[in-house]
């Protein structure tokens, strides 16, 4: 299953979410995740983050608190794998993914994009797609100061309320990352604005890579 059927609005989607980090699927997709639970279709979202320890962890599941709110079921996983050593801790966290493959089905994916420049986010995009290779992936970014934005190929139109409460929410719950010169309203804002132009829809939206998406429209 590479797409989503749209026309069976009924049955719940299942929806699982991979960051490396607390706030990164917050920050990558947190919109489309809040646009997706309150479209009235029945959404089970299974949510799980690699690095999250100490405040970090606590930070992390009170963010997920708030944005899966309106799931109708929801599966929060904190891990506590070392920041930035991913790749030397690799066997670890293939066991976790083969984990995940036998827990659940997931119609939609949303995991971190291949091309990103931090080695932690690479590899849990390069695991995602080893594990799950007939599931529907949309790859979501995280602005750094790497500079690896690239050139999305698919966009979620998001009005102006629904972005300033995701990164109201994500300034507001992760307290520990206001020191970082890039954690701020400023440029959350500007990337869901360049976003939103680039789509050609309205003002903001989140953007992904799609590397391959079948597109159902029922029988």
């Amino acid at each position: 299953m590479l797409g989503i059927d749209l026309a069976r609005q009924a049955d719940p989607l299942q929806v699982l979410c991979l960051g490396a980090h607390a706030d990164d699927l917050e920050i990558g997709c947190g919109g489309t995740v809040l646009r997706l639970l309150e479209s009235g279709r029945p959404v089970v979202v299974t949510w799980v983050v690699f690095s999250a320890e100490g405040e970090r962890q606590r930070e992390a599941h009170e963010s997920a608190e708030i944005f899966l709110a309106r799931a109708k079921t929801r599966i929060v996983v904190l891990k506590g794998f070392r920041d930035g050593f991913f790749p030397y801790q690799g066997p670890t966290i293939k066991e976790d993914f083969e984990e995940l493959k036998r827990q659940v089905a997931p119609d939609l994916i949303f995991s971190h994009y291949r091309n990103d420049l931090h080695q932690d986010h690479r590899l849990i995009s390069e695991l995602t797609w080893n594990t799950f290779r007939n599931n529907l992936i949309l790859e979501y970014e995280i602005p750094k100061y790497d500079g690896d934005l690239g050139s999305p190929n698919m966009f979620v139109d998001l009005d102006e309320p629904l972005c300033r409460r995701k990164v109201q929410t994500i300034l507001d719950v992760y307290r520990t990352q206001a020191g970082k010169h890039w954690f701020d309203q400023d440029l959350f804002l500007a990337l869901l604005r360049i976003r939103g132009m680039e789509c050609g829809g309205g003002k903001y939206a989140e953007a992904f890579y799609s590397r391959k998406t079948v597109l159902f429209f029922g029988s």
